[in-house]
């Protein structure tokens, strides 16, 4: 199942793969096999094929040592095993960023630490590995390249990259490093005039996370990129106080599409109660989370992203590219406008539901359809000469989608 890279994508046995992932940080440190075994049996069931977890993400997990015993990495290895039999993959992060800031992960044990992982998962070909976890890669740039150094050492053929901290990119600090597989960036919770912190570290485009795509690819050598945290389903803006909004299924969605459709080899989507499993009476709550983690897993958002799978598999993503020059008028923030394109097909994403007009995409006849985010239908619009530019009218309030094919 080891997943190769091709200039902006994956590929799996030859054929392109699309990463879509999912967040569950504290998978290991708070379910039961069982209560894992049920997750990832619904994760697959929605089309998910990449889970996105911590093996020690909490100080108090490492203090209690539950996480120090075999027994907690058997349950991981039967976790990863089981999944393989789903057609699913780990990206594993082997310590939650603060773990490092707090040196409880430093730069000697993290090498013991580094072959302790490359023994044990060696012969699981379903794992990807993923350093970081919230935090600036600048903060211990040379625990994480000895770290990455020692798993390719053990595991060469597994993919490895780095989730950053809000608002930045893996491809700020590793892109030149030979163990970077592909990018990750953070395009965080924060709404439209929320920054904060994040802005000291450079460029923040704020919920823009389209603009992070094109910032990674602009760099040499190219590698694929995608959204590892968008603002979750589930979440409140800005994460700390609980009277602001809740982030909601459209705005996921245009997350989504938004990234998708500038080039990202994929998506991760994430919901509050699910990424730390939330339960009912749980004294660790956090970011104002209201819902049980089982009711959690068929949020409106979690079950829509499949969607967005089967847009991409619908045509040769991979030989697309973001094409938002061909927008007429393109608008600004939520009125923005993503356009990916090649030669044969031209998708076209809007948030607002306003009217689209694009220029002829192929100099040649084509057909239209409306692509709904919200449950996958497909509605045929007609054929057009493809010599004048074509207009779409808007569409209420509901974002919305229009697939251009050649004829």
């Amino acid at each position: 199942m080891n997943l190769k890279v091709e200039g902006r994508y994956f590929f799996k046995d030859g054929k392109p793969f699309f990463w879509l992932g999912d967040t569950a940080w504290l998978l290991f440190e708070k379910l039961t096999p069982e209560q894992i075994q049920y997750y990832l049996c619904d994760r697959a069931q929605k089309g998910f094929n990449v889970i996105q977890a911590t093996i020690l993400h909490t100080i108090s997990g490492v203090e209690s040592k539950k996480t120090a015993c075999p027994e907690y990495f058997d349950k991981i290895a039967r976790a990863v095993q089981y999944a393989k039999s789903k057609g699913v993959y780990f990206a594993l992060l082997p310590c939650w960023g603060e773990l490092v800031k707090r040196k409880t992960v430093n730069i000697q044990n993290c090498k013991v630490y580094a072959r302790f992982l490359g023994e044990r998962f060696k012969d699981f070909d379903n794992i990807i590995w993923v350093l970081g976890g919230d935090i600036r890669g600048g903060e211990a740039f040379e625990l994480y390249c000895r770290f990455a150094d020692i798993l390719k050492e053990h595991n060469p053929e597994r993919l490895i990259s780095f989730h950053p901290f809000g608002r930045t990119g893996s491809y700020r600090w590793f892109n030149g490093c030979d163990w970077l597989d592909f990018n990750m960036f953070q395009s965080g919770h924060r709404r439209y005039g929320q920054s904060g912190i994040e802005s000291a570290d450079g460029a923040d485009h704020e919920e823009d996370n389209y603009k992070y795509v094109s910032e990674g690819h602009a760099l040499t050598p190219l590698k694929p990129c995608l959204d590892a945290e968008p603002s979750y389903e589930g979440i409140v803006q800005g994460l700390h106080d609980f009277s602001q909004p809740y982030w909601q299924a459209a705005d996921v969605r245009r997350y989504a599409y938004w990234s998708v459709l500038a080039g990202a080899c994929g998506f991760t989507y994430g919901h509050n109660a699910v990424m730390q499993f939330h339960s009912e009476g749980d004294a660790d709550a956090n970011y104002g989370v209201r819902e049980n983690w089982r009711d959690a897993l068929s949020a409106d958002g979690a079950c829509q992203m499949k969607y967005l799978k089967q847009l991409m598999l619908s045509v040769d993503f991979t030989k697309g590219k973001c094409r938002d020059d061909l927008i007429i008028d393109n608008g600004t923030r939520y009125g923005h406008t993503a356009c990916f394109a090649d030669g044969d097909f031209a998708l076209l994403y809007n948030f607002n539901g306003d009217g689209i007009r694009i220029k002829p995409p192929f100099g040649g006849q084509c057909a239209a359809y409306y692509f709904n985010p919200s449950d996958g239908k497909k509605t045929f619009i007609g054929n057009f000469d493809g010599k004048s530019n074509l207009a779409f009218p808007a569409q209420g309030n509901s974002d919305y989608a229009v697939i251009l094919k050649k004829l």
